[in-house]
């Protein structure tokens, strides 16, 4: 009997040294904060242990990277219009930390080797159309390459004829709009007025911001379901094009000319 007891006991302990440990919090755990008000959102993460890593525009919001350092996971949140409109799980590097899987794993090859440590601390898993890293290494080295040179507006060098370096430079291209949305796109000594923060807004809204800032539509073409709207600021000599579709704003920038921005 003692003998029978001391097995138990011992299976019990190895048991217990063994036992699955607590589930991480991942995304599915939270989509109660899906729709939440981004501020009152923030409190809730934090105080569920998640801590705000990194975060960059997006079309239309912002995606936040949050990292449990308990659970080691990381998560991206998407907020538009002020609110939480999506949170999926992420890979471990889109919040710089080390992948806990063979995908982080070191390949041969000095060059690819250092794309693979760029890529760790570079573009982030959105970037990507899935939202997912690609799982072939050397692919995603390729990815980081062509947005590496589409973020710092370097030629496109795609001399292995990749889809991946193409895929990436495209991401990049778009990232360096994102941050300098800010910019007119004009150059020299004359002021100009920002158009920040207009595309993806409703349509009626932005009619009514352009003329907020100084803009005055002067003419406006329609194709289908798209309409083209030009707007001008006489102080700043600005001549804007606005597209809209489905009552929101797809995309704003200055053209040069138009015969009726003066």
């Amino acid at each position: 009997m003692k003998a029978m007891a001391r097995d138990l006991v011992a299976s019990v302990t190895v048991l217990a040294l063994t036992a699955t440990p607590a589930l991480a919090t991942k995304a599915n755990q939270l989509q109660s904060l899906v729709g939440m008000r981004g501020s009152s959102g923030e409190s809730e993460l934090e105080n569920k242990g998640f801590t705000s890593i990194d975060g960059r525009q997006a079309n239309g919001g912002v995606h936040t990277y949050w990292w449990h350092g308990r659970d080691k996971n990381c998560i991206d949140v998407f907020t538009s219009d002020g609110n939480y409109q999506s949170i999926r799980d992420a890979a471990n590097s889109d919040c710089n930390q080390k992948n806990h899987s063979n995908a982080g794993a070191a390949v041969a090859g000095v060059a690819v080797g250092a794309l693979l440590i760029a890529a760790l601390t570079s573009h982030k898993s959105d970037h990507h159309d899935n939202s997912q890293h690609l799982t072939d290494q050397q692919a995603e080295a390729q990815y980081e390459r062509g947005y590496s040179d589409g973020l710092h507006n370097t030629s496109y060098h795609n001399y292995d004829k990749s889809e991946s370096y193409a895929g990436g430079y495209t991401a990049g291209v778009e990232q360096r709009r994102q941050n300098t949305s800010y910019h007119s796109g004009r150059g020299g000594y004359s002021n100009s007025v920002s158009l920040q923060g207009i595309k993806g807004q409703s349509s009626i809204w932005a009619f009514d911001e352009m003329t907020n800032r100084g803009f005055r539509n002067v003419d406006a073409i329609t194709s289908g379901n798209t309409q083209y709207g030009i707007y001008y600021n006489g102080k700043t000599r600005q001549c804007v094009q606005v597209t809209n579709a489905d009552n929101r704003v797809y995309d704003i920038r200055e053209i040069d000319s138009h015969p009726k921005c003066r």
